[in-house]
């Protein structure tokens, strides 16, 4: 029996490192592009090694896309959306939880439906909105839409569900406002949520690229995605080795972050399926 569990637990292992090479494959096969010359990447069959170039590519990279501005702006419009999202969530949670007003079933319903919703659906009648609020080409555009989030309000909709209703009571007792309960009570007790939801958004945020196309396509506010398909060139050959240098350095912040809030990401992972 036990000579069985140790099998069951190397084959769950094996099988586990098989798929996490493969997913890591086309990521590692890229970075060794990037700083690879064309003779290098072309050669067959194809050699599996770091080149020399890497300073050169990433470096035409760099200046060819203007990556430093595209990281900047996508780094904004990802922070905005996600701190606009856990607000605007806590909040309305907050709202649905501990407060009776008409019709409070009814409007949380219809927020999960939003969720339901594709982009294709939703696309046409936002930019109708932002065109009447004249914020095409601007940040406007690229962050107030998405700050609303039924993703976000269920998560904390199920976190303050499992909070005890006494301490809400011990808080009136106490003379606090609901505010204050929210900000002193509820507010610390979703850091790990807060910090899981973050996680999601930026990454969310900064992969967007037919949103941002459409709405915001001026250089002062060109988002990474866009910017590194300007690399590739129609009318000429694509110079692959630069295209790999400008995508290593657009997986840098969110890897980063990832990193940063893994713990904290399982973590709320984790309550979530418990709950």
């Amino acid at each position: 029996m036990k000579a069985r569990k140790i099998i069951t637990f190397l084959l769950a292992h094996l099988g586990m490192l098989l798929a996490t090479l493969l997913v890591l494959l086309p990521i590692l096969y890229a970075l060794l592009i990037s700083t690879q010359s064309p003779s290098e990447y072309y050669a067959f069959p194809p050699k599996l090694r770091f080149g020399s170039d890497w300073l050169e590519n990433y470096s035409i990279a760099w200046q060819q896309a203007k990556l430093g501005r595209l990281l900047l702006n996508s780094s904004f419009v990802a922070i905005a959306v996600a701190l606009g999202k856990i607000v605007l969530s806590i909040l309305a949670a907050f709202a649905f939880i501990y407060f009776d007003f008409r019709f409070k079933v009814l409007f949380f319903v219809l927020i999960l439906i939003t969720h339901m919703l594709p982009l294709p659906v939703r696309i046409v009648p936002t930019f109708e909105l932002i065109d009447q609020f004249r914020w095409v080409n601007s940040f406007n555009a690229l962050t107030i839409p998405f700050f609303a989030s039924a993703t976000g309000v269920l998560l904390f909709h199920q976190l303050f569900r499992t909070i005890p209703r006494d301490l809400a009571d011990a808080a009136v007792i106490d003379g606090a406002s609901p505010l204050q309960f929210l900000w002193s009570i509820l507010i610390p007790l979703s850091f790990t949520n807060m910090a899981a939801l973050f996680l999601i958004e930026f990454i969310y945020m900064w992969n967007q690229y037919l949103w941002p196309l459409i709405v915001a396509n001026f250089e002062r506010t060109r988002q990474i995605q866009i910017g590194l398909k300007l690399l590739i060139a129609t009318d000429a050959t694509i110079d692959w080795h630069i295209v790999m240098a400008g995508v290593m350095v657009a997986l840098l912040p969110p890897l980063l972050l990832l990193i940063a809030l893994q713990a904290q990401f399982i973590r709320g992972v984790a309550m979530q399926q418990e709950k």
